[in-house]
């Protein structure tokens, strides 16, 4: 059997990077990682994979920080049924998992726009920012975060074309007939997942091992447009890693939160030490991570 290929499927935040200088950072934390262990890259660089489809969810809030596109995003959401729903499935989730109480909220909408108490709901905009002002308190930049990240998401989930683009763009990196190891961050997982569980015997694709980090896919909001969950038929084995502090993967992909047979191993202690605990380059660098990802291209 021929060596296999690395696919790497980065996540949101990546458009005003140059696809080279990402894959650049992607292989430098991976081997940072690997050095940990004494261990080398099993492939050579041109064996990577980086389909990189970060124009297509170019943000419109170009020049902006990501607080300002957060919100102008957020607001957006407000006029679209679909989006507002999903937004407000989401915030719901975070609000349990941050622990945010009622009073924290109803403080922040007094901080932030001296309004008396406001109901609870996406369209109510004083409200949804009191959330996000809160999530801030409990992991800072994580408002910000979650306001970019929604909209991405529901793009990807919602809008066919955005799909189609960048199945096709992610899609050429499989065309090659060598097995693959997948590793996927962030946004990145949930197309990994689509396009894998969605492909055919006939085509070919062969992955020996699909590696999620910083996953959002057990969020139930998420789980629920996925339109079902199940292992993806060219999958061998699915490892999933996060950072119990990454706000973007709020769960594990468990029994209990992705259901699939068999059953995704996962690794919960990951030490993510990037600003938000989601960062890329905190998950590649873990020597464990960079361990099973040498271990699957070299099996």
């Amino acid at each position: 059997m021929g060596m296999k290929e690395l696919v790497f499927i980065h996540g949101r935040s990546q458009q005003d990077n140059v696809p080279d200088a990402l894959k650049e950072a992607w292989i430098a934390a991976w081997r940072r990682g690997l050095a940990k262990s004494g261990l080398s890259m099993p492939i050579p660089p041109e064996r990577i994979r980086f389909p990189f489809y970060g124009d297509t969810l170019r943000d419109l809030t170009a020049g902006m920080d990501a607080e300002a596109a957060a919100k102008i995003i957020v607001r957006g959401a407000q006029e679209d049924s679909a989006a507002a729903d999903f937004l407000l499935d989401l915030l719901d989730e975070f609000i349990v998992a941050c622990r945010i109480g009622e009073d924290e909220i109803r403080r922040n909408v007094m901080a932030a726009d001296g309004a008396p108490v406001v109901e609870r709901g996406a369209q109510n905009w004083p409200w949804v920012h009191a959330v996000l002002r809160s999530m801030d308190q409990h992991v800072p930049g994580s408002g910000a975060l979650i306001g970019l990240f929604t909209r991405d998401v529901n793009l990807y989930l919602c809008k066919t074309n955005v799909r189609t683009v960048i199945h096709q763009g992610v899609g050429a990196a499989f065309l090659a007939q060598p097995d693959k190891v997948v590793v996927a961050h962030s946004l990145g997982t949930v197309i990994a997942y689509q396009m894998l569980r969605q492909v055919t015997a006939q085509a070919g694709w062969r992955v020996a091992e699909l590696i999620t980090l910083g996953s959002p896919l057990g969020i139930r909001a998420i789980r629920e447009r996925l339109g079902g969950v199940r292992h993806p038929a060219c999958v061998g084995k699915w490892f999933n890693a996060l950072d119990p502090h990454d706000v973007v993967a709020l769960y594990p992909l468990d029994q209990r939160n992705f259901r699939v047979t068999p059953p995704i191993e996962n690794k919960t202690d990951v030490h993510n030490h990037t600003g938000n605990q989601h960062g890329i380059e905190g998950y590649l660098d873990d020597p464990v991570i960079a361990r099973r990802i040498h271990d699957a291209l070299k099996d």
